[in-house]
Formats: structure tokens, C-alpha cells, sequence
């Protein structure tokens, strides 16, 4: 079953909840910048974060999730818009070992000391960049954190990377959910905090019976019985870039006709790679000599 991410309303409790199931498209982005296992699986929770923090957005917009740190990851990059489409990379893909499981089992990967920082696109132009320290060095944590502090909204954040089968093997990313619970302005907060407990120790074995059958189908089985459930929003995600030759020449442009004479001069043409997903650009020569031609007209 193709990822998707479902947006529903507990109309009884006014709780919002958003599923998001990022299998494939985490795999693909382990695939496309050859992720060692620790990188990967940070990767994919960007990934599915950037999903679902999309999914709060209004109109057709988008967030970009950064996070820094002095680890050996040392960062990653992260978006997500309101259509599905996210993309993004970490710092360094080979970082392979993970800690322990429990409470620091990500500080051999973040270090110790960092930022997240989320940059939402508001429309019209205007855009609202916070940020947050990290305190408890796992991205789920920091961004419950992220969400008290900088958008003083209470927030859960529940996520899973399970092994499972894939293509003949097991795979450590078979099966890859986040979800997302937020109280509406006169929402029940006892209901919202017991519905967190209950669909974080649900997730797991949820995940694994139900995985392969879709998002909506994994959101009922974490919810049985809530008749109030109404889904509000159900969309493919996919892990894909926005980047293209002529998006790479604008950006020579930006550079100023005096750096790129100079690169023409000494290189002959422009060679660039996009982070987000690895595509390799040539503008040759002539190309170059056109953009500036057409620059001074």
C-alpha cells in the first residue's frame, strides 16, 4: 500500500489526529542518499515529521524542519508542502551506529548540544521562522517541545520504524508511521493526553497488523470503536523534489554576472548537484553565455 497521510477529528473530545504512514518513502530516501542505518532512520523521521507538520498548514504552502547539531549527523533538512511532497537530506549519510533503546538511545547520533528550527510559509510572501534548543536529544521530544514553546500549542508526536519484509528481506524500515494529536482551542486536554498514551502504546503492533493496508485503515485500527472519527483529509505522500534545470540556472543568476564570468572563465560551464535528491546538473558554456547575454537586455 502507496504512503499516504490522513487527517482526522475526534468530534466528541475536539482532539485533532494526523496519520501519517512513510514506509516507501523512506526507504527511498535511505536508497537515494545511501544512508548508513542511524542517518537513515533520523532521515525518516524528519521525513514523517515534515509530513504531518505539513499537514497543519493552510492553502497550498509548505515548512522547512532544520535541525543542527554537534553530533556526527551533524544536521538534516527537511520539507514538506500541503500536496504530499516531501524531500529533504542529512548532513552526513554514514553515520551507521545507534545507542542502546531508551532514553539516550539517539545521543551517540545528535551529540550534545543543537537547535530545531521550522520556517512555515504563511502565503502572500510572508514567512515565521522559531526555533528551540535541544534538550532531550530525539527528534520526537524536541519537537513536542518545539510545539509548547514556539507555537504554545500541546502537542503529541508518536512515531515507528518497525522491521519488516520487503523484496525478500528484512528491512529495518519496513514499516514507518508517525502520528500527530492536537487539542482544538476548547478540546477535552484529559481525553487528549489519554488518547496519546493510548496510541502510543498501540502503535507497534498496529503498524505491524495493519501497515500494508493504508493509512486510513491504520488510523481506525489505532481508534476502534470511535464512532466520532471523522476524516477530514487523505492524500498520497511521496519523497520527490521540486528542482530542474531552469530552477538551477535562476540560481546561477542570483550568484552576479561578475562570479559567474568568473566561473565561465575558469570552468567552462556551472556543474551542479541538488541535496534534496542527488540529481547532477551541467549548464554548459553556451548556455551560461546566453543567461548573461539575455541578463544585460
Amino acid at each position: 500500500m502507496a504512503d499516504e497521510l490522513v487527517s482526522g477529528l475526534l468530534k466528541d473530545v475536539d482532539v485533532r489526529v494526523v496519520l501519517a504512514l512513510t514506509s516507501e518513502l523512506s526507504r527511498q530516501a535511505r536508497a537515494t542518499h545511501k544512508s548508513e542505518a542511524a542517518s537513515a532512520a533520523l532521515l525518516s523521521q524528519g521525513l514523517t515529521a515534515a509530513a504531518l507538520m505539513a499537514a497543519l498548514q493552510k492553502g497550498d504552502t509548505r515548512i522547512n524542519l532544520q535541525l543542527e547539531c554537534d553530533g556526527p549527523l551533524r544536521g538534516l533538512f527537511v520539507d514538506g508542502d500541503t500536496s504530499g511532497l516531501v524531500r529533504g537530506y542529512v548532513k552526513n549519510p554514514l553515520v551507521a551506529h545507534l545507542g542502546a533503546a531508551g532514553e539516550y538511545r539517539w545521543r551517540p547520533v545528535l551529540g550534545n548540544k543543537g537547535f530545531i528550527s521550522v520556517l512555515r510559509d504563511l502565503g502572500g510572501g510572508e514567512y515565521y521562522r522559531s526555533s528551540v534548543e535541544l534538550e532531550r536529544f530525539e527528534l520526537v521530544g524536541d519537537l513536542e517541545r518545539y510545539f509548547a514553546i514556539s507555537d504554545q500549542v500541546a502537542t503529541q508526536l508518536k512515531m515507528e520504524q518497525l522491521p519488516a519484509p520487503v523484496d525478500g528481506a528484512t528491512d529495518p524500515l519496513g514499516r514507518v508511521a508517525g502520528v500527530l494529536l492536537q487539542p482544538l482551542p476548547d478540546g477535552d486536554r484529559e481525553a487528549f493526553q489519554e488518547l496519546g498514551r493510548q496510541l502510543g502504546a498501540a502503535l507497534p503492533e498496529a503498524l505491524r497488523a495493519h501497515g500494508a493496508e493504508g493509512g486510513a485503515a491504520l488510523l481506525k485500527a489505532l481508534l476502534p470503536g470511535r464512532a466520532d472519527l471523522e476524516i477530514m483529509s487523505r492524500y498520497p505522500l511521496r519523497f520527490s523534489c521540486t528542482c530542474s534545470q531552469e530552477r538551477v540556472k535562476s540560481a546561477l543568476l542570483a550568484l552576479g554576472r561578475q562570479e559567474l564570468t568568473e566561473l565561465l572563465e575558469k570552468e567552462g560551464r556551472a556543474e551542479v548537484t541538488c541535496q534534496f535528491c542527488t540529481t547532477h546538473y551541467v549548464i554548459p558554456g553556451e548556455e551560461i553565455r546566453q543567461m548573461l547575454a539575455s541578463a544585460t537586455e
